[in-house]
């Protein structure tokens, strides 16, 4: 009942009245995450983001974000339109942010460029709204920002899912996709102008073995600032510099607006019976 009702939302929420029925969440790479302890914030961070522990339930999480072929397959079965489609409008990044008319999931910098090509991408241009049927969608949801961060991190405290080593090495090399080191710019320095395909820096990965929990694009969660009661976004991403990329930062946006360097991961309850995770030490 409780599933069939979260389907019912994620479709109503498009604005379509039809019968859909459930894909599950095959294929979507869950990794279980066991109960811990989070050291959440970062104590050289923004005053939001001070230092407080919390107790996290044994849980799952997408290996990597959801890509731009697998957002496809959902509206192909349920008729979904994003709320960037309903507005016509979405917000890129051209040096400072603005509403592109025409900008969607599909035209992700606006109504000139495409994903054609870039199956492997996350998607973006996607609300929080939009994150959260997708995720309905396959019996699953967005995180917790305390089950972001626990996935990010692991159990002992850790500025970036690598270290404390900052993501641009000294020869160059880079554990994430970025902007420029100073702010803040979109560059090329990783390969990648704008979003990199999902999976594609496995130096960057957490300790549960997660990828570009840093970088690439930046991920809803399902909380919200209590300051503001926007929804937060965690993790960076292509534009941005370091220190945006950190575990701690709390970054909010409204819950219906789609963003070029915003993107999805899906959240799920443990399942009986699975094995759970387990989390590399910190170098």
């Amino acid at each position: 009942m409780v599933r069939a009702a979260l389907i019912a939302i994620a479709v109503l929420w498009g604005g379509s009245s039809a019968s859909v029925r459930a894909a599950g969440d095959a294929g979507l790479d869950l990794v279980a995450i066991p109960g811990g302890v989070v050291e959440m914030g970062d104590p050289g961070g923004a005053a939001d983001e001070h230092p407080r522990r919390l107790a996290v339930a044994p849980f799952r999480l997408m290996r990597t974000e959801v890509t731009n072929a697998r957002f496809a397959a959902f509206v192909a079965a349920t008729g979904y339109r994003s709320d960037a489609e309903r507005a016509g409008t979405g917000w890129v990044w051209r040096g400072h942010w603005g509403r592109v008319a025409g900008a969607d999931w599909r035209h992700p910098f606006g109504p000139d460029s495409t994903i054609k090509g870039r199956d492997d991408h996350p998607v973006v241009q996607v609300s929080a709204s939009d994150a959260a049927a997708f995720c309905a969608f396959h019996g699953l949801r967005p995180p917790s920002e305390a089950e972001w961060e626990y996935a990010a991190r692991g159990p002992d405290w850790r500025r970036y899912p690598w270290g404390d080593d900052p993501p641009e090495a000294a020869d160059g090399t880079r554990r994430a996709n970025f902007g420029t080191v100073a702010c803040c710019a979109a560059d090329a320095a990783d390969g990648f102008a704008t979003t990199a395909p999902v999976g594609r820096f496995p130096t960057g990965a957490s300790p549960f073995g997660l990828l570009d929990m840093a970088g690439n694009v930046w991920e809803w969660t399902a909380s919200r600032r209590k300051s503001d009661g926007k929804v937060i976004l965690k993790g960076g991403g292509w534009g941005n510099n370091p220190w945006a990329l950190r575990i701690g930062i709390r970054h909010g946006n409204p819950p219906d607006i789609g963003l070029d360097h915003v993107g999805i991961r899906c959240a799920g309850d443990s399942k009986p019976g699975a094995a759970p995770g387990t989390a590399a030490p910190k170098p």
